[in-house]
């Protein structure tokens, strides 16, 4: 089940040419540049020159494992607890990604740690008996 409505997306060749631009801006400073898109496909990106490929769209396992045969370029996999399976850092790096981002991690963690303090003090009134992690005020000051 796909998680948004198919985006659009600029032509391949427009997307190219940008990519490459990027690249040779980037020549003398030592960035990577990382090629995004949403395309069900990425024909022609890792021509383009990007130094990592970010493909947004893939739909499962199997599919990932195929874009990562058919690209010569590493991929970037975006790791996000409930809206894609989280793999293994062995299982990513055979599938040719070189990169992987949690960028929910810490903000789902938060909010799961919020909801359990606030059910406490809804339910019991008090933090007293809270057995959950919870830093004292002065170890949280900085």
């Amino acid at each position: 089940m796909r998680r948004y409505a198919e985006p659009a997306v600029v032509p391949i060749g427009e997307a190219v040419s940008k990519i490459s631009v990027a690249v040779e801006s980037s020549d003398s400073c030592g960035y990577l540049i990382v090629a995004r898109t949403d395309a069900r496909t990425a024909h022609g990106l890792d021509e383009a020159g990007a130094n990592i490929l970010f493909i947004e769209t893939r739909e499962s396992e199997a599919e990932r494992e195929r874009i990562g045969t058919c690209l010569d370029a590493p991929l970037l996999a975006n790791m996000l607890e409930g809206g894609t399976p989280i793999l293994s850092e062995e299982r990513l790096v055979g599938l040719g990604c070189r990169v992987a981002i949690f960028p929910a991690s810490g903000f789902l963690t938060a909010g799961a740690a919020l909801r359990k303090v606030y059910e406490e003090l809804r339910n019991k009134g008090s933090t007293e008996d809270f057995t959950g992690e919870i830093y004292s005020f002065t170890d949280s000051a900085v």
